[in-house]
Formats: C-alpha cells, sequence, structure tokens
C-alpha cells in the first residue's frame, strides 16, 4: 500500500449548516481528515492560503466564487516535503460552488502525482462531489483518481463507518 498523506483544505468559523449560518472551532473537512489520519496511520497535510478568506461565510463565499470564476491559484502557506515518498493521497475539500477550493487546484498543481492513487473526499451541505472528480483527473492524468466519498458536513462526526468502507472498496483498510 506504500506511505499515504491526507491532504485537506477546511474552513473553521462561520459556515452554512443544514439551513443555518454556524460557528464551527474545527471545520467539517478537518475532523473527517483526523477521522482518515486515526484510521490509515496517514500523515496530515492541511492546505492553507497565505491570504486568509473573510471571516463572514457570505463575504467568504462571495471571494471563492471570483476566484473560481479567474480560476485563481490562491498561494499556499506551505508545501509537502518529501511529496515523492508518498504512494497515496487521500484529498479533502468542501464542496464550493460545484467543485473544489481553489487553493486545493493550486496544490494539485504543485506536484508530480504520476503513478499515485488519490482518494478524494468533500463535505457538502447536499451538493456532493460536483464535478470534482473530473477536475482532480484532468489535472492529475498520470495518476489513478479512485471512486470519491461525499460526506454531508452535518453528519461527519458520525461518518467512521462510511471513512471504513471507503477505504475498505479503495483496497487501503
Amino acid at each position: 500500500m506504500g506511505k499515504i498523506l491526507i491532504a485537506y483544505y477546511s474552513r473553521k468559523g462561520q459556515n452554512y449548516v443544514s439551513g443555518a449560518i454556524k460557528d464551527l472551532k474545527v471545520g467539517n473537512t478537518a475532523v473527517a481528515a483526523e477521522m482518515l489520519g486515526a484510521l490509515t496511520g496517514g500523515d496530515l497535510f492541511e492546505i492553507d492560503t497565505v491570504a486568509a478568506y473573510p471571516l463572514d461565510y457570505m463575504e467568504a463565499t462571495e471571494v471563492a466564487q471570483k476566484e473560481l470564476r479567474a480560476g485563481a491559484r490562491p498561494a499556499l502557506t506551505a508545501q509537502v516535503s518529501g511529496m515523492e515518498e508518498y504512494d497515496t493521497i487521500i484529498l479533502g475539500y468542501p464542496n464550493w460552488w460545484g467543485t473544489m477550493p481553489m487553493a486545493v487546484y493550486t496544490f494539485l498543481e504543485a506536484y508530480d502525482f504520476s503513478g499515485k492513487k488519490i482518494l478524494p473526499f468533500c463535505t457538502h451541505e447536499g451538493s456532493g462531489l460536483g464535478r470534482s472528480e473530473k477536475e482532480i483527473a484532468k489535472i492529475c492524468p498520470d495518476a489513478a483518481v479512485l471512486k470519491g466519498l461525499a460526506i454531508h458536513g452535518t453528519g461527519v462526526v458520525g461518518a467512521g463507518q462510511a471513512l471504513e468502507k471507503w477505504l475498505k472498496q479503495a483496497g487501503i483498510k
């Protein structure tokens, strides 16, 4: 199976949760990433942007939509050292406007994923994976992009069994 990296982008603070704006101490994607770390023993890497998004949820979604329309590639705060050592990348993100946050595009374009397995998962409030799996396959044509998992944000704390089943189907657990 080789070495596993769990790379994820997550938003804490104001988030859309079951039709209302709520303040999350830990973002939903980070919760799932931590669970995946415990299940796999993989290394965690948080994808984070140099320029912070607005704290206000509605303002943040407007910025995210502008970035998507512009094809922006926000600068990241850190890089993965030794990416060549990882065989499997579990990639997590919230669904923003039908796909991944643009910071995840920046991350994917920064490395050569040739010969690696990528397992995408997203947290969402009703949009599922959107077109993110196709986008990942397009950015990383020489990687094996396996079937992704969409986790409803409000149910992320109870997603342990779904995560285990998904990992088993991918041949990881």
